[in-house]
């Protein structure tokens, strides 16, 4: 059954489909319930708000409810614990999940983003910022192991930059609460979804 939802809701979310649902003749049906589990609110996921607010789903016959985990592996526990249908993360959660020996592991079914919908932001305006200006600085960086800590790190390396040596990386606060530790003072730099 999540295989099926899974589709439906991939199929839905299709912007090729979205103007055909659009124009789709109104009936009445019955009403499959959904709880999607995404995240985080980003604006990368924009065509599927705009769906639920022109009722879209509700017109193919979801009712979709929509949570945010603040965090792949809140969002994969909701997936795990039948809290959720459908969860919008990372691949890294359905891979660690497999590797820890799960029975029944959540399959990967579509990619929703054509990029990684990661920012790095700073304290201070960086009009002509390279990524050497991050050598010694201090980075919040996420959950070790977690999609944006990952494409952060990629991406430095990318730049003949050593994040074990070249910066400070701080993995140790939680994906919801970067933001809030950054404004507090935390970091010079964050990596933010």
């Amino acid at each position: 059954m999540k295989k099926v939802l899974s589709f439906v809701l991939a199929a839905a979310l299709s912007l090729g489909t979205l103007p055909c649902m659009a124009q789709a003749e109104e009936q009445t049906k019955e009403q499959t319930k959904v709880t999607l589990n995404e995240v985080a609110h980003s604006i990368f996921y924009a065509p599927q708000y705009a769906a639920i607010e022109l009722g879209y789903f509700a017109e193919e016959g979801i009712d979709l409810t929509l949570v945010t985990g603040f965090g792949a592996d809140k969002t994969m526990t909701a997936l795990l614990s039948g809290e959720a249908d459908i969860g919008f993360m990372g691949s890294e959660a359905s891979i660690y999940t497999y590797s820890g020996g799960a029975a029944d592991a959540p399959v990967n079914f579509a990619q929703l983003t054509q990029r990684a919908g990661n920012f790095l932001v700073a304290r201070e305006e960086m009009p002509d910022f390279t990524w050497a200006d991050l050598k010694g600085r201090d980075v919040l960086g996420g959950r070790k192991g977690g999609m944006p800590e990952m494409v952060f790190e990629y991406i430095l390396k990318a730049n003949g930059i050593d994040p074990e040596t070249d910066v400070n990386i701080d993995q140790s606060i939680d994906f919801g609460s970067t933001a809030a530790a950054f404004s507090g003072g935390q970091g010079e730099f964050t990596v933010e979804l």
